[in-house]
């Protein structure tokens, strides 16, 4: 329906024949591109998995039977909060320092990954590239690969269309999404290996050309929705000179310049953030049983979609514009702590503050922050934004029961959003899900090729716990 995506310059090209490797001690190689396999996502992939199987095969042969922490009663009532019992590969969530894709930090990320232009925000294709293979690609790696989305973006079905559109156009933009997302499922790539008897060992190579058909088609489909919902259901053609996240922002119908910026800024920042949220669990989840991505990817949207997960970024803007209602642009402080308190008081949370694992400022925050200064300073929700940065921490803290009262990537991202003149908050989900396909996706492959297995954890009910605990004390 679509063309998708574009290659990058020639110029920029030759300025980047070299890639940075990193590693969580912090050892850096830079390695020269050699061949043609080296600008191939797949035959690098390749060549990495057997040394990361046999790796986690020596981990758990020699090491199997090692504790790793103790649990407790909480970890087992507080949604296992806590708790480790999962491996995920494509990022890890440090409480003090923030999230770390492969081993770099959000600011390193900024930093090393190719940029559209110089000095700008990284090309989401460069990131998706490092969650897969734990390597900074080039900007001909980062080429070959928008060609290789741009193929795939071309391959959706009629019939998605169709799908969506059955339902009404009054439908929340998460259902839409996740019936499209469905609605692709038909072309699983998997489902029909296995129906033919693939063996175990190959699971991953069909699992990769469904997670990068998904990653590719997502954004025509999310465009569709906006469109359809918002815009009297006019599409627009893509723009084959742009890349993912630009081109994403034009199918939308937003081609300023910093539009175009944000969309790369915030589909790479929202990729990934470990394994142990409600999105990226189910998806593990759902795969362990070896539902294919499609199905894997629809269930994790609809942990999504929860107004404690992904919905949050819409209860934000949402919350602010409601303050801004009652109590005007010029707000003072005085206000604001008056405003939060009401809001705390009625049995509600502040949106856009706090996390589960996090114990500071989220360093998604702070990146948006910077984007900000740099290109919106003057904007009022912004400037308002500022301000409860200052006076809705220490209110957290006086009430003591928050662990974190620090501002989360949710409390900025609308706001940036609403200033380019994307300001269906309603719709915000959809652009945190299309970005999310990225590090599932990625982790979707790895959990095939490293051959993890079914999950199934124990439960306990409330006798069990009070009987056990009983013994213990005894």
């Amino acid at each position: 329906m679509m063309t998708f995506f574009s290659g990058v310059s020639a110029l920029s090209m030759l300025l980047s024949r070299i890639f940075w490797q990193s590693n969580r001690s912090g050892s850096v190689r830079w390695l020269p591109i050699e061949s043609a396999s080296e600008i191939d996502l797949y035959a690098q992939l390749k060549e990495l998995i057997p040394e990361r199987q046999e790796r986690l095969k020596k981990l758990k042969s020699v090491h199997g039977k090692v504790h790793v922490e103790n649990v407790t009663v909480d970890m087992v009532i507080g949604g296992m909060r806590g708790m480790t019992g999962l491996l995920w590969e494509a990022s890890s969530l440090d409480p003090d320092e923030g999230i770390r894709f492969r081993g770099l930090s959000v600011p390193e990320c900024q930093k090393v990954l190719p940029a559209a232009t110089t000095g700008g925000e990284p090309l989401p294709e460069g990131m998706l590239w490092l969650l897969l293979t734990g390597k900074v690609p080039s900007m001909e790696q980062v080429d070959a690969l928008s060609k290789d989305l741009r193929r795939r973006a071309k391959m959706i079905p009629d019939h998605v269309y169709k799908t969506i559109a059955s339902l009404p156009k009054t439908a929340h933009p998460m259902t839409q999404f996740t019936t499209g997302v469905m609605a692709l499922q038909v072309q699983s790539e998997f489902q029909k290996a296995y129906e033919k008897g693939i063996p175990k060992s190959r699971f991953w190579e069909p699992t990769y050309e469904d997670a990068l058909n998904l990653i590719a088609q997502v954004p025509v489909i999310a465009a569709f929705i906006y469109r359809r919902i918002y815009k009297n259901g006019e599409n627009i053609p893509a723009d084959d000179a742009l890349d993912y996240g630009a081109n994403f922002a034009h199918l939308l119908g937003f081609d300023s310049p910093e539009m175009h910026e944000l969309m790369r800024l915030y589909i790479t920042l929202h990729t990934d953030h470990e394994g142990g949220n409600v999105s990226a669990h189910t998806a593990h989840l759902v795969g362990s049983t070896l539902s294919d991505p499609y199905l894997s990817f629809a269930a994790a949207l609809n942990g999504l979609a929860g107004p404690l997960h992904g919905l949050a970024n819409q209860e934000v803007l949402l919350w602010i514009k409601s303050l801004v209602e009652e109590c005007g642009e010029n707000v003072t402080k005085e206000q604001l702590k008056d405003y939060v308190w009401k809001t705390l008081n009625s049995g509600k949370v502040v949106p856009g503050f706090g996390h589960g694992i996090l114990r500071k400022t989220d360093p998604r925050y702070t990146c948006q922050r910077e984007f900000a200064l740099k290109h919106l300073p003057d904007d009022p929700l912004f400037q308002l934004v500022s301000q409860l940065y200052e006076v809705v921490p220490p209110i957290l803290t006086e009430l003591g029961k928050v662990r974190n009262p620090w501002p989360n990537v949710d409390a900025h991202s609308g706001i940036l959003l609403n200033h380019f003149g994307l300001t269906e908050a309603r719709y915000y989900t959809v652009l945190f899900g299309v970005s999310r396909s990225m590090g599932i996706c990625s982790q979707l492959i790895w959990d095939r090729a490293l051959g993890l297995p079914l999950e199934r954890p124990k439960s306990v009910t409330t006798e069990w716990l009070e009987n056990y605990c009983k013994k213990a004390a005894s």
